[in-house]
């Protein structure tokens, strides 16, 4: 019971910081692009120094975390995000609203320890069900979040910062004041380097721990093409409007939210993890397919549940599978570690998806992602239940 009250109170927390985040996904791109004249590179550009950050501070927020605690470097985090919404709320310039994302990608370290966790306080049969709650806060985030967003959009960028600090100050006062510190054995005490280069082609070399990691690695390069050029795809080509895209992100939620919450629940009773990954990677590939054949509105929303559909069964499963090979003494390091590759993932893709869409054409993000994906697809397949056993 414990346990159930812990999961539920770390969920509370992760979900209500990532309303305030979902927040921003379907005005940033248009706020960038209206009020401060940023090309569709400069607004890829805004998405992904977010995850440099990340790729940066993931794995040292991990390790430190395996060594002092989970619940420290959480409350840190959330801070930090509720500071980088008060910098949004008096953005005047792109040059102030790249440095608001950069302390929100700080914050969004959190999100690791979250994961590491999960992991501290479920057993190896329940951890696709822990991760699935991480999960769930995502999606729950992404239906309420953009809605809220897309609303307020029409009030103005002070109002939008100052509702996104609110959320993730409120999360940090559920934090600090409630959730109580899952590590038991902490690493022995010593100094951790910034960044870690040998700590990270350590873990890469492991064979099964590195296969799910570079896999998660494409999965997300693939959808990361799409974060700041879905939108775009919206306001450029279809001439909606930030509510109507808000409506969009909040279906992605929705079906995400199903997928983690009940279909993956369901499948985890039949399937291995391995089978489940490789429903996720196809129902991916065929939404990624699909979204240059688009016509308007409803077909985007077709496939923006298929997208979070996929990604629901994808993400929680992925990081079951490696929480479960990963030793119980470097949960904090490995995930952090995952985090970081993913975050790297979200750094290049967002580049590649802004140029790409800026000089190739709207749908080039996405059959760039099709085609990464449905690889993928085919290794899952044919190689890696035999790599992870």
């Amino acid at each position: 019971m414990k346990n159930r009250t812990s999961l539920l109170l770390i969920f509370t927390a992760v979900f209500i910081d990532l309303i305030g985040f979902g927040i921003l996904i379907p005005v940033l791109p248009t706020i960038a692009s209206k009020h401060f004249n940023a090309s569709d590179f400069e607004i890829g550009v805004l998405v992904a120094v977010f995850s440099l950050v990340q790729f940066i501070f993931n794995p040292y927020f991990g390790r430190i975390s395996d060594r002092r605690g989970r619940k420290p470097i959480i409350v840190l985090c959330l801070l930090l995000s509720a500071s980088s919404y008060l910098i949004f709320a008096f953005t005047n310039s792109y040059g102030v609203l790249l440095i608001s994302r950069i302390v929100a990608g700080l914050g969004g370290s959190s999100i690791s320890v979250a994961q590491a966790y999960i992991a501290d306080i479920t057993t190896k049969e329940n951890r696709s069900k822990g991760m699935g709650l991480i999960g769930a806060a995502f999606a729950l985030g992404f239906v309420f979040g953009p809605l809220i967003g897309g609303f307020l959009s029409n009030y103005g960028i002070h109002i939008i910062g100052f509702a996104g600090a609110s959320f993730s100050f409120t999360a940090f006062l559920v934090t600090w004041f409630l959730l109580p510190e899952s590590l038991r054995e902490k690493t022995e005490g010593r100094r951790h380097k910034l960044f870690n280069f040998s700590a990270f082609t350590d873990v890469l070399k492991r064979p099964s721990i590195g296969i799910v990691i570079i896999i998660f690695f494409v999965v997300t390069f693939s959808m990361a093409n799409i974060f700041g050029t879905f939108a775009l795809l919206g306001y450029k080509q279809f001439h909606l409007s930030d509510l109507q895209i808000g409506t969009l992100f909040g279906i992605m939620g929705i079906f995400s939210a199903i997928a983690q919450t009940g279909i993956i629940h369901i499948l985890t009773k039949h399937y291995k993890d391995v089978t489940i990954i490789s429903f996720g990677t196809f129902i991916l590939f065929i939404a990624l397919a699909y979204v240059p054949f688009c016509t308007g509105y409803v077909t985007l929303g077709v496939a923006s549940g298929l997208l979070t559909l996929g990604t629901g069964l994808l993400i929680p499963t992925s990081l079951s599978l490696l929480s479960k090979i990963t030793p119980d003494n470097e949960q904090g390091a490995v995930l952090g570690i995952n985090q970081s590759i993913a975050a790297l993932a979200r750094v290049l893709g967002p580049l590649w998806g802004g140029f790409s869409f800026q000089f190739f054409g709207h749908a080039f993000p996405f059959i760039t992602g099709a085609v990464f994906v449905f690889f993928t697809f085919i290794y899952v397949v044919l190689y890696l239940s035999s790599k992870v056993g």
